[in-house]
């Protein structure tokens, strides 16, 4: 059964069916294998790495807000990041009424990317600056509410790469360029089926984070932290 890594590109929704009333383009734009499901959504304005896979379990275990995998996101903002509001990431901040977990934040050096369709939008007298900011957990549009938090709007977003287990490789985008999709590699697939297999030695684990099932539905704006 299929698993596969698609590198998504901007304005388009995590899922295989249009939008009602929505100019959005979807999974099916790009993705001719069917059944697959995304284990963890992306805003339809992120960009970035997703995972889709025909397999309920891993699927689960990548969302269920249980396990906490890491995900890693560059994250363009406004204005200058300061080692304060780095320091506040770092223990958490308050968005929506609820405090964040801690979660790993520090300057990028500009990575370079090629331009996003549309272009971010600049404002000449407000510089722009790059953090790596890693989360596990993946509440709704949860990048660009902590970064406004401590006064940084988010001007782009892209999801680098995926934590399946301690002491083993991420996935990430290496190589994998914006609108293209790959199956895993066999060392990929590997990892994961390490990860179900360590999936069902764990009968319960440490209840931490928020967040919900990925899938299929409808809404392709929500959850996965971007």
């Amino acid at each position: 059964m299929p698993t596969l890594l698609f590198h998504k590109p901007y304005g388009v929704l995590s899922q295989f069916t249009a939008e009602p009333g929505s100019s959005w383009a979807h999974l099916a734009d790009f993705i001719p294998v069917r059944e697959v499901y995304a284990a963890g959504r992306l805003d339809a304005d992120s960009e970035g790495l997703l995972l889709l896979t025909s397999v309920g379990r891993l699927q689960q275990r990548l969302t269920d807000p249980r396990w906490g995998h890491w995900r890693r996101y560059w994250v363009q903002v406004e204005g200058e990041p300061s080692p304060a509001g780095l320091a506040a990431l770092q223990a958490g901040v308050t968005i929506q009424g609820q405090r964040t977990l801690p979660a790993r934040a520090r300057l990028l050096a500009d990575p370079g990317l090629p331009p996003r369709d549309p272009p971010i939008r600049k404002r000449r007298a407000i510089p722009t600056s790059w953090l790596e900011l890693e989360l596990r957990e993946g509440r709704n549009r949860q990048v660009r509410r902590m970064t406004a938090a401590v006064g940084w709007p988010t001007l782009r977003l892209i999801r680098t790469a995926i934590d399946l287990m301690d002491g083993q490789p991420p996935l990430d985008l290496i190589d994998l360029p914006a609108g293209q999709w790959r199956p895993v590699s066999q060392a990929e697939e590997e990892r994961l089926q390490r990860l179900l297999l360590l999936a069902s030695a764990q009968s319960d684990g440490p209840v931490r984070g928020r967040g919900g099932r990925a899938g299929g539905g409808k809404s392709g704006r929500n959850g996965g932290g971007g």
